[in-house]
């Protein structure tokens, strides 16, 4: 249902209902980029390593290459978490044979354990998110390369949530970004996705009714840096989820759960997971 065709408040410019309310009381540990202190985040086996810590979620970031094909990636450059350099937005599903990127994940002893571990499509982590029995937020990022890439990310990861959905449809799917226009052709696209609208620090406190009831989005998704209690139970008391990023600390994290938040990403989903067993 768009925004024009659904119910007139009785009062003008009440706020309209959240299409899908989040139960008070919800309490959900995302494993941000998978289990990144324990693998390289963002790939398959960070994905396995947030399961075998006992994850039910995670979240992992997605973008587009030239062909087409949605890659498993936060940065906008391979610089950070591969062996490579630049941008990717030129390149083809063949170019990323053989990048690696595991090598630069230093383990506690020292060791590099991942060293060749590859740059995951979004398919292949779906895949292993499917095998695991994971659910997943699928966070669709900015995508620099103008409006007909940022159309191919959308339509892809699309084409591929309903890949999952055929093939494990007991996982659990949320999709976010940033950025509206790639949450409205979403919308347009697959309009039963469940939708997230992410809140960069400092994003003043009133932008996010707007923006979240013209999207018809579930949940909004603030910053941990400079959120307070007042934000988190506004956002509440209209039916919307409010997961934090990032969060690693077992204390802010009953914090914001004593708010009224309903889930936390973490880097350390192998010692937070627990909050969710401890409600």
């Amino acid at each position: 249902m768009t925004t024009a065709e659904r119910p007139r408040p009785a009062r003008p410019h009440e706020p309209l209902p959240c299409p899908r309310p989040v139960p008070a009381g919800t309490r959900v540990v995302l494993g941000h980029r998978g289990a990144p202190s324990l693998a390289p985040e963002n790939t398959l086996a960070s994905i396995r390593r947030a399961a075998r810590a006992g994850a039910s979620w995670v979240e992992i970031d997605v973008d587009v290459i030239g062909d087409g094909t949605p890659i498993v990636i936060h940065d906008s450059a391979l610089d950070r978490t591969t062996d490579r350099t630049g941008p990717y937005y030129a390149l083809s599903r063949k170019d990323l044979e053989g990048i690696d990127a595991g090598s630069w994940f230093i383990a506690e002893d020292g060791s590099r354990p991942y060293t060749g571990e590859p740059l995951p499509t979004l398919g292949q982590a779906l895949g292993a998110i499917a095998a695991e029995g994971l659910s997943v937020n699928v966070e669709m990022k900015p995508c620099e390369a103008g409006a007909r890439a940022c159309a191919d990310l959308v339509d892809a990861v699309a084409e591929r949530l309903d890949q999952l959905a055929s093939c494990a449809p007991s996982s659990q799917v949320v999709v976010s970004s940033f950025k509206p226009l790639l949450l409205e052709r979403m919308a347009w696209r697959r309009p039963a996705t469940r939708l997230a609208l992410l809140m960069e620090a400092g994003m003043p406190a009133g932008d996010w009714r707007s923006r979240a009831e013209m999207l018809g989005v579930e949940a909004v998704n603030p910053a941990d840096e400079g959120l307070e209690r007042a934000l988190v139970e506004e956002i509440r008391a209209l039916g919307y989820g409010v997961n934090v990023w990032t969060v690693n600390s077992p204390e802010r994290a009953e914090e914001l759960f004593s708010w009224g938040a309903s889930g936390i990403f973490t880097d350390r989903v192998h010692e937070l997971g627990r909050l969710v067993m401890e409600m």
